[in-house]
């Protein structure tokens, strides 16, 4: 089941999505209450065109967890070794935006925006000191993320919270896949596509630390509540590690998609 969280002239709310049509499934309650309260969302006899619907992004976690360096090739690419523990830092949840809204930034604060494809994973349950056999039980679902990084802002600040946490600089969407419909984290490809060419195309089983880990690492330190979200890491293919480096431009489009779960389209606009 794929679940959005969308607007329409008439409605705003979560729907089901099935090929171009959205399936309204709840109003007057967003994605984190359905969560929340442990609910699995029912189809009903309301039906809009895709066509008519915004998209918005799937919901407003708490909190977003991400790993860096979660792929040897990325972090060879990145001149980086690769860390025996998993790298976590934070992305503020402002910098959320939703399929086809677009990544924004000003050259006078950045001239070295990079795209990052990766999975992300919502938990459904509260999660604290968990072993990594039973940390799957706790995960809600799954979606795609763009983890938007300034890498000069990366690279001159010893924390990466500016760099990483911009305004709209973690697209996510275009939907939530219930873990019921994905039979293992570890075994999905993902792509990247820069207007239309392919950048990033690889498994999510090239993971160092795969998704039960790292849900048992970070319940060691901190209680994951539902609705949290975990960003696992990108493979190799970003435009740091290209030679010459490649960074976004004004007009750039950026797609990431995983098997199964669709696409995240956003285009990038550079402001004033």
């Amino acid at each position: 089941m794929q679940l959005v969280t969308f607007s329409h002239p008439f409605r705003t709310g979560v729907g089901i999505l099935k090929d171009d049509t959205v399936i309204m499934a709840a109003w007057n309650l967003d994605m984190l209450n359905l969560i929340d309260a442990g609910i699995t969302p029912n189809e009903t006899n309301i039906r809009l065109p895709l066509a008519e619907c915004t998209l918005l992004p799937p919901l407003r976690p708490r909190k977003i967890i991400a790993v860096g360096r979660n792929y040897a090739d990325h972090a060879k690419e990145m001149g980086n070794e690769v860390p025996e523990q998993p790298l976590l830092f934070s992305k503020v949840t402002s910098s959320l935006i939703g399929q086809g809204a677009a990544v924004t930034w000003s050259e006078a604060v950045t001239q070295q925006v990079d795209w990052e494809g990766e999975l992300a994973v919502v938990m459904g349950k509260r999660t604290s000191k968990v072993s990594a056999e039973d940390a799957l039980k706790y995960v809600y679902g799954y979606s795609i993320a763009n983890d938007i990084s300034a890498r000069d802002l990366q690279q001159s600040e010893p924390q990466w919270v500016r760099a990483k946490g911009m305004d709209t600089f973690c697209p996510l969407g275009p939907a939530i896949v219930t873990k019921h419909d994905v039979a293992d984290p570890q075994a999905l490809h993902l792509t990247t596509q820069l207007n239309g060419e392919t950048v990033q195309d690889a498994s999510t089983e090239l993971m160092i630390h795969r998704v039960d880990s790292l849900i048992s690492y970070i319940s060691q330190w901190v209680t994951l509540e539902p609705g949290d979200i975990l960003l696992t890491g990108t493979p190799a293919g970003v435009g740091k590690g290209m030679k010459p480096p490649r960074f976004l431009k004004d007009g750039d489009v950026v797609s990431v998609t995983i098997d199964g779960f669709g696409t995240l389209t956003n285009p990038c606009k550079v402001t004033a």
